[in-house]
Formats: C-alpha cells, sequence, structure tokens
C-alpha cells in the first residue's frame, strides 16, 4: 500500500515537473518568437528607411508585378491603381474602363543596389511601348503603359531612358508610352497581390495567352543587353540596348562620308576632322548605335591628327580584329553592337595604358559632360 502511493506520488511529481518544464519551454519559445517578430520588424523598419519608390504601369499588374519582384534590389511590388480620378477604386469599376485608372505596380527599391535608371529598362523591356490602346490581349485606357514619377530627378531620368529609346530602333513605331506627375496610387484587393505566386497555374496561362513574351522575343531578338551591377541576370541597362539598324536607315541616319568610314572601313584625312582638337570634357559615342565608347579624360595630343584616346571607357563595346589591308597588319576596332569600323589601335601609347586608339571622328558623337544626363549618359559625370 505504502509502496503504491509512493508510487502514485512519484508519478504525480512527476507529471508536475514534466508539465512545469513544457510550460516553461513553451512560455521561453513563445517570448523567442515575440523577439524575433520584433526583431524583424525592427529590421524591416530600418530597411524600408533607405528604401525609394518607383510607379509604373505595364498593362496586367500580375505580370508587371512578378517582372519587377525578379529585380535585385526590388523588396517589394505591390499591385494597385493610379492615373484616375476614381478614389479607392475596385478592381471592377477600373476593369470597366471609366474611372481614369489604370493598373499599376509601385516598386519598393535599394538604391545601393539597383538604381531607378535600371528599373526603367527592365520597364522598357516588359511592355510594347507602341500600343496606345492598352497592353497586349487587355484592351483599353486601364491597360495602358504609363511611367508615373515621384520627383524632378525621376522625370528627368525617365525623359531621357525614353529618349534613348527612341534612338536605340528597337521599334519601328514611335513610343507612345506618357511621363506623367506620380498623384495617387491604391493598393489592389489582396487576392491580385502576389497572384503569380499564389495561382502560379492559372497565371502562367493568362500570361502565356496573352501574346506578351511572344511579342518581347521577337522584338528583343538579337539584341544583346549589357549586364550591369544590381540587375537580375541576363537583364541589363536600357543604355545597353545598342543595335543596328537596317542598312537603308543608317544610310539616312549619316553624311555619305560617314557611312563611308563607319561601313566601308574608310579613313578621313589627319588634321582635317571633327574632334581631332576637340578639348571640351564629355564623351564619345558609336554615331550609328549610340554605344559610349571614349571619354575626354583618356584623350590625348598624339600629333597624328586624329582623336586619340588611351582606353575605352567600355571595353566590352569597342572589338579588335586584325586588318591585314594596304600590305601590313595592324589591329582594327570595331563597335560591338553597331559593328560600325572605328580606327585602329596602337602599343604607342602614353602611360599608363601604353596604348593609343586612333579613332575616325566620322565614327563618333560627342556629347558635353552638361548634356550627359539629358541624353540618357548620366552614369558617366562621375568620369568628370
Amino acid at each position: 500500500m505504502k509502496t503504491g502511493i509512493i508510487m502514485i506520488i512519484l508519478g504525480l511529481t512527476a507529471v508536475l515537473i514534466f508539465g512545469y518544464q513544457s510550460f516553461a519551454q513553451n512560455e521561453m519559445k513563445n517570448k523567442g518568437d515575440v523577439q524575433d517578430k520584433m526583431d524583424n520588424k525592427m529590421m524591416d523598419n530600418k530597411e524600408m528607411g533607405k528604401l525609394e519608390v518607383a510607379t509604373f504601369a505595364g498593362g496586367c499588374f500580375w505580370c508587371t508585378e512578378s517582372d519587377f519582384e525578379k529585380v535585385k534590389g526590388v523588396k517589394d511590388a505591390i499591385s494597385g491603381y493610379t492615373g484616375g480620378q476614381k478614389m479607392d477604386p475596385t478592381y471592377k469599376e477600373v476593369s470597366s474602363g471609366g474611372t481614369g485608372h489604370t493598373e499599376a505596380i509601385q516598386v519598393y527599391y535599394d538604391p545601393d543596389v539597383v538604381s531607378y535608371e535600371e528599373l526603367l529598362d527592365v520597364f522598357w523591356r516588359h511592355i510594347d511601348p507602341t500600343d496606345p490602346g492598352g497592353q497586349f490581349v487587355d484592351r483599353g485606357t486601364q491597360y495602358r503603359s504609363e511611367i508615373f514619377y515621384h520627383n524632378e530627378d525621376q522625370k528627368q531620368k525617365a525623359m531621357a531612358s525614353k529618349s534613348s529609346l527612341e534612338k536605340s530602333m528597337v521599334f519601328d513605331k514611335p513610343i507612345v508610352t506618357p511621363i506623367t506627375k506620380f498623384e495617387k496610387f491604391y493598393k489592389a484587393e489582396d487576392y491580385h497581390q502576389d497572384y503569380h505566386k499564389k495561382s502560379s497555374f492559372r497565371y502562367k496561362y493568362y500570361r502565356n495567352a496573352s501574346g506578351r513574351d511572344q511579342f518581347l522575343k521577337r522584338a528583343w531578338k538579337d539584341k544583346e543587353m549589357s549586364k550591369k551591377p544590381g540587375m537580375m541576370e541576363n537583364k541589363g541597362h536600357m543604355k545597353g540596348v545598342w543595335s543596328r539598324p537596317d542598312d537603308m536607315k543608317i544610310k539616312e541616319m549619316l553624311t555619305p562620308f560617314q557611312y563611308k568610314v563607319t561601313q566601308k572601313e574608310g579613313t578621313e584625312p589627319p588634321f582635317n576632322n571633327e574632334y581631332w582638337d576637340n578639348k571640351q570634357a564629355g564623351i564619345y559615342v558609336d554615331i550609328v548605335s549610340g554605344e559610349p565608347l571614349f571619354s575626354s579624360t583618356d584623350k590625348f595630343k598624339s600629333g597624328t591628327g586624329w582623336p586619340s584616346f588611351t582606353k575605352p571607357i567600355e571595353p566590352e563595346y569597342v572589338v579588335e580584329k586584325t586588318d591585314k589591308s594596304l600590305f601590313m597588319v595592324r589591329t582594327e576596332v570595331r563597335s560591338k553592337y553597331a559593328d560600325s569600323h572605328l580606327g585602329h589601335v596602337f602599343d604607342d601609347g602614353p602611360k599608363p595604358t601604353g596604348m593609343r586608339y586612333c579613332i575616325n571622328s566620322a565614327s563618333l558623337r560627342f556629347i558635353p559632360k552638361e548634356k550627359l544626363e539629358a541624353e540618357g549618359y548620366g552614369k558617366y559625370l562621375n568620369l568628370f
């Protein structure tokens, strides 16, 4: 009997001890979870404090949200409505086309990782900027493409980016996407947020049926984009959307002499060309494509009568080829994307490179440093 009682008491004691330990462990776990959430919230608030916001409309916001969330440096992309008059619109109201709003997204991004210019590049790369009546299968102004700038800096960069796209001649039709001052953004209903994740099968079916990716593949076929820091793999900088127009367009763009030099490997006379003695600060770009090639900071007086540089500003855009013409062996330099004949490179230049890029003025267009930002080359201002 005593043994039985003792066993019962020991059993009850064990249960109480075990229960207390479990309770204590749960309490510690709960406190830990709460602390973790508090720490995460503090981290999120700290992180959010340094983020900037950009607003884009590119047709169906399921697609634009999905495209931007893949970009390194983008912390969040939110679907919603903007550009119209109706306050607190619903999806049904916006999709009817009577509110003036368009489906849009707000992109929260870390400017230390990805720049606004690079986001603009992603935007152009994923829409049809020549369509004023909607985007792909979605028709109506509620699906129009549009850039909504939040400040004067974004406005200038958006305008420069649009100008750069126009000059690239990726599209045969005019670029009609408007650039508009941001006013008010209304977050879309919860079921629209991350739709590409929550309803992935339906999203993939819709996207494929919309014709968006098929159009983009055709539009950007054979038009490479340079890789830049902060961008996702295989995405690039719009100012790297350098391409070669067809021969007829090149003839329209250039003078007969410029055409002869760039397309027929001609040579201009020394001391009688546009830039041999140019002393202005700025950069020199390919006259056909706009590829950034050389900087005035690397230009030197070689005494040859042609513009001479110690190095390119973007080595990947300058291609070297063996030239065996004129009964000699030389190294020709050509632009990567336009394939323009630029000149030749020699190893008799000054330090630090010891190279002399001897370039025809007829192959170049000079952009003064004061106009770099406006023409879409603002990233090179740090050279000066």
